[in-house]
């Protein structure tokens, strides 16, 4: 018996020993993979900056120079424009290269740069289309591509992108329609697509962010039809610039009670109705109102009066009536008065 006991315990010691072998082991490779998988991480980064810096074809201020794909003599956090993340070391989460005179386009490879959070490369000279792989940044929260010569269309997998609390592709030559799905981005704030050429109709989707969106900006376009009554549930706008478009139909009457509004311009349309006699208690906190350029009957409502903060008021071009009202005298804030061609 105690044979058989000395042979069990001999045995359950060597059975222990052989697991911890195999445990320290598995930690061992676990820590190899990690380690593997995190310097592939940070090659990835490196190749996707070094692949962007290769479709840049002019760099006057010598931006991008820095970016080196032949020697490590500075570390990518280093280079110019580029901002890595603290708590991961060679992780890009920034790229800033705002108005440095760059021409060529956006490399597709920027999609790889899984923790990017703030691409910004407005007023330079960027040409060709918006790469799609941009839907693939599900960490994006700023994305500014002002003031190039971009073409296509905007990427319908940019609504992927739903962290996103601002983009603008103003100043452009986009086309084709606003994608519906940019009104499921649950983060959004701002929406700037003015100065293109884009068309169709304004996405009924836009007022799905009615708790988060506070500027929209869709003038100089060619967009028509009407004013989606969904606007309306916007509550926290501030500024709606739908001017320069061809947009047709009434405003919607509950657009006139978004009280938050500080702009208000759907100037230049092809709009009729009339203005709301109440407009000056619905929108106390308008800074800038304008119907011009458009089809607006009936009379100017002596409500505005009550807009302390009025510093532009436009209503010339269009069919109004009746008289100036004696009480706007009151907008002592006013710089520009448009009454004309009335």
């Amino acid at each position: 018996m105690k044979s058989l006991a000395n042979h069990q315990n001999s045995f359950s010691f060597r059975t222990t020993l052989c697991s911890l072998t195999l445990i320290i082991s598995y930690m061992s490779m676990s820590v190899n993979f990690l380690a593997a998988i995190n310097d592939d991480n940070k090659s990835s980064d490196r190749l996707a900056l070094i692949a962007f810096k290769k479709e840049i074809t002019e760099d006057p201020l010598g931006t991008v120079s820095s970016w080196d794909d032949k020697n490590n003599s500075l570390h990518l956090c280093e280079w110019r424009g580029v901002t890595c993340s603290r708590r991961h070391p060679s992780r890009v989460t920034m790229i800033d290269l705002r108005s440095q005179s760059l021409k060529g386009s956006i490399s597709p490879h920027i999609g790889n740069l899984s923790f990017l959070q703030v691409l910004f490369l407005q007023n330079n000279n960027l040409n060709g289309e918006i790469p799609k792989q941009i839907g693939l940044l599900i960490r994006l929260k700023q994305l500014g591509l002002t003031n190039n010569s971009l073409e296509g269309e905007i990427p319908h997998n940019t609504s992927h992108c739903s962290k996103l609390i601002s983009f603008s592709f103003s100043g452009n030559h986009l086309v084709g329609s606003i994608p519906s799905g940019l009104g499921y981005l649950p983060n959004l704030k701002m929406m700037w697509l003015s100065y293109n050429n884009l068309s169709g109709e304004i996405p009924t989707s836009l007022g799905n962010l009615s708790s988060t969106l506070t500027h929209l900006a869709l003038f100089n376009n060619n967009l028509e039809g009407r004013i989606p009554n969904s606007l309306s549930r916007l509550t926290n706008l501030k500024l709606l610039v739908l001017e320069m478009n061809r947009l047709t139909g009434t405003v919607p009457s509950s657009l006139y009670n978004i009280s938050s509004l500080e702009v208000f311009s759907v100037m230049n349309n092809q709009l009729h109705g009339s203005i709301p006699f109440d407009i000056g208690s619905t929108l106390p906190n308008l800074i800038y109102f304008s119907v011009s350029g458009n089809n607006f009957t009936g009379n100017i409502p002596s409500s505005l009066s009550n807009m302390s903060r009025l510093v532009m008021l436009q209503f010339q071009i269009n069919n109004l009536v009746g008289s100036i009202p004696y009480n706007f005298g009151n907008l002592k804030s006013l710089e520009f008065l448009g009454l004309g061609e009335n």
